[in-house]
């Protein structure tokens, strides 16, 4: 990101980095399986002959706490027939109406998807069985303007085993934090375009990541589902937090609109052609409002309809997206849905005071600092490899190392031919934009270097032969690198300016090169 930011100084006034949207999700991990279930109903004594009405005995007190809740704070509770009503902007508009600046804005009710628990016949076996699979059952949205995390919602199944899911916004809540440290700012939607002491800001962004989660949820939940500490007695179940879903974007604020326009059709262009960013999306900005902080007064108005183009990367349900927001903003944002290929340094569960090693990225909010550290160094990643296409050196400068044959390890290895079919396909696998999250390994780039799929072991066999021969040409020439005990790699900084030249080259018509030459 350095080169990016180095590059672009005059026109940037800073870079505001941190959690935008997180999806937690809180579940009781003694009723989250058949097992627990199992084990729960034995020590309460309830037969399976029993469970419904067991089971909607509980439901019908969330149900009925869930209204005393609401009339308590002179809020509605609104069930939702239809799906197609987006609940976000329905608690907003009701939010703006009803002037509500603070507290419960509203609880809204849908029927929806969930996995709970039912009882039926094992014919078999001749006898009544639990069961654990996916229904349809009422869930309760809780929308609530906090003092401290601004607007938020809290989702809550009404049936076993009752997980709940919490919705927060890290530049909601840094609109707050800001505020209480008296630093002026100036907010489009989701997004900051100004603010009096960037560097401050920072650091409150940064502090968000030092958060006691288990208990700052625990508290939100316990706010709303007030009913979780009655519904199983003298036993205090406590919810297990994860990170369902993370948004971490890095904002790089331009001093007016102009330095972006001018700047953002060639970084999207360089996105699909050198990053095979085949996912582009035009979009219209909603009118918004428009918050200002100057002087211990919060002002707003609504802001125009800006239109933008967002392109995405996607792999492994995890995305890198990169906006234009609002006209002087550029956001480069990292979605992270799966953990499952991505590594922690951490003493085993098993052994908490053991010897620490890299161990399997947990979803548990336990981890969640290096979730951030992860997404953090994929935006810079890509913004680095963005900065790229702005290089002063000639393409014969950058190229003339790699077109040479060289030694690696003792061995010799052939020269790049990025004129060659082969070696321009491989060139555009690795400069894929997904890759700046976790990197890529072997099977990766054969997903993309061989169409079809292997129809035999031998044949798969040589295809990893063959890419583990072009990874090792790649690693010679210096353009890739490996991930320090993994089985991946990452294009080097150097690696990103010479595969970007190339492939821009390649693709550039012969009248353009023509007229840049004359």
């Amino acid at each position: 990101m350095r080169s990016f930011l180095a590059r672009y100084e005059p026109q940037v006034k800073g870079v505001l980095s941190g959690f935008d949207r997180i999806r937690f999700r809180g579940t009781i991990r003694w009723l989250s399986s058949l097992r627990g279930m199992s084990a729960w109903l034995s020590k309460k004594g309830v037969l399976l002959k029993n469970f419904r009405s067991y089971a909607m005995g509980l439901t019908d007190r969330i149900k009925e706490t869930t209204q005393a809740v609401a009339e308590a704070a002179g809020r509605p509770v609104e069930y939702l027939t239809s799906s197609t009503i987006r609940k976000e902007d329905y608690a907003r508009e009701i939010a703006e109406r009803d002037e509500v600046t603070s507290g419960l804005v509203c609880v809204l009710s849908a029927v929806e998807p969930c996995m709970t628990f039912f009882v039926g016949p094992n014919r078999e076996r001749k006898q009544l069985e639990l069961r654990y699979h996916q229904a349809k059952c009422l869930h309760h949205y809780f929308y609530v303007i906090d003092p401290h995390w601004g607007w938020l919602n809290v989702r809550l199944q009404t049936w076993l085993p009752f997980t709940v899911q919490i919705v927060t916004n890290g530049r909601e809540r840094l609109a707050r934090q800001l505020r209480k440290n008296g630093i002026e700012f100036e907010r489009q939607e989701n997004c900051f375009v100004d603010i009096a002491d960037i560097p401050a800001a920072q650091r409150l962004m940064d502090q968000q990541r030092r958060t006691r989660w288990p208990a700052a949820l625990n508290r939100i939940t316990a706010r709303v589902h007030q009913s979780h500490r009655r519904l199983f007695g003298e036993e205090r179940l406590f919810h297990y937090w994860s990170a369902d879903e993370t948004e971490w974007a890095t904002d790089v604020m331009f001093r007016s609109p102009a330095d972006l326009s001018d700047l953002y059709p060639r970084l999207v262009r360089q996105a699909m052609i050198g990053f095979s960013g085949n996912d582009v999306l035009r979009f219209l900005g909603r009118r918004s409002q428009v918050q200002m902080f100057r002087n211990a007064e919060v002002l707003s108005h609504l802001g125009t309809r800006i239109e933008g183009t967002r392109i995405k990367h996607a792999i492994n349900r995890n995305s890198i997206k990169m906006y234009d927001k609002q006209g002087s903003v550029l956001r480069v944002e990292t979605t992270i849905n799966s953990t499952r290929e991505m590594k922690v340094y951490r003493a085993s569960e098993d052994d908490p005071q053991g010897p620490k090693s890299w161990q399997k990225l947990r979803k548990g909010v336990a981890d969640l600092n290096r979730r951030a550290q992860i997404s953090q160094a994929s935006n810079q990643r890509y913004l680095e490899s963005l900065a790229a296409i702005e290089t002063e050196s000639t393409l014969a400068e950058a190229i003339a190392a790699v077109c040479q044959r060289t030694k690696w390890k003792g061995r010799s290895v052939r020269a790049l031919n990025p004129l060659s079919e082969e070696d321009a396909q491989l060139l555009q696998a690795v400069n894929r934009g997904e890759f700046a999250i976790t990197g890529f390994r072997n099977r990766d780039l054969r997903e993309h270097l061989f169409a079809p799929a292997p129809a035999s072991e031998q044949q798969t066999r040589s295809q990893t032969a063959k890419v583990t021969r072009l990874i090792r040409m790649l690693r010679a020439h210096g353009l890739v690198h490996k991930i320090s005990k993994t089985h991946r790699y990452s294009v080097s900084p150097q690696g990103h300016e010479i595969i970007t030249a190339l492939i821009n080259a390649r693709n550039a018509k012969i009248k353009t090169l023509t007229q840049l030459a004359a």
